[in-house]
């Protein structure tokens, strides 16, 4: 995850690009700068894992490629992004770098908020009902590589939108197993998770 700040500023002038969940994350440790979490994947046992990085805020996409462009990690890399100002840099920029589309686009976790706690699974099936048609109109406009999608939002009818679009789909963020079966049977490509060990229980 990439935490962006000061894409208004001069380049001489900016912090560093670091490594991080969000911006709380960011602000309750010392972050990996991303420089120093790529050279880490220039190393075995990671020299051969794939990266995706997500970023938060748009404005800062030319640092991102350099980088990747520095260490020989195009190919290996996916940007994944809410922000379709950043989806079409990244193109522009670098044609044979992998794109994701991140939905829905949020600034914050709804769910940490008390008072939308009662109205949020309301809100969240309305978007499920929605988002096969959204993502049908969308993804050969924006042709991305993949989709990265909130799981509650997944459905069978997405997986298969998806996969008529030749575009992978990846839920975020699951962290049991129940669920993650689950999304397996619905058809995606992929899941998101804090707990790497879930995974050899699939």
């Amino acid at each position: 995850m990439i935490w962006l700040q000061d894409a208004h500023l001069p380049l001489e002038q900016r912090h560093p690009l670091v490594v991080a969940h969000d911006w709380e994350d960011a602000g309750g440790r010392a972050p990996l700068k991303l420089t120093e979490a790529l050279d880490l994947f220039l190393q075995p046992p990671l020299d051969k894992v794939e990266i995706d990085l997500d970023l938060k805020l748009p404005g800062r996409e030319e640092e991102v490629v350099e980088a990747l462009r520095e260490r020989d990690l195009v190919e290996r890399a996916m940007v994944s992004t809410m922000e379709m100002h950043t989806l079409k840099r990244i193109l522009e920029l670098e044609p044979r770098l992998r794109r994701g589309w991140t939905f829905p686009k949020t600034s914050r976790d709804w769910t940490k908020r008390p008072w939308a706690r009662p109205v949020l699974p309301f809100a969240l099936a309305g978007m499920r009902l929605q988002l096969p048609g959204l993502a049908a109109e969308r993804l050969p406009r924006f042709g991305v590589f993949a989709m990265w999608v909130y799981h509650p939002l997944v459905s069978a009818r997405l997986a298969r939108i998806c996969e008529l679009s030749g575009v992978e789909l990846i839920a975020w963020t699951v962290d049991e197993e129940k669920r993650m079966r689950k999304l397996v049977e619905l058809g995606v490509d992929g899941i998101v998770s804090n707990d790497p060990r879930l995974f050899d229980r699939l």
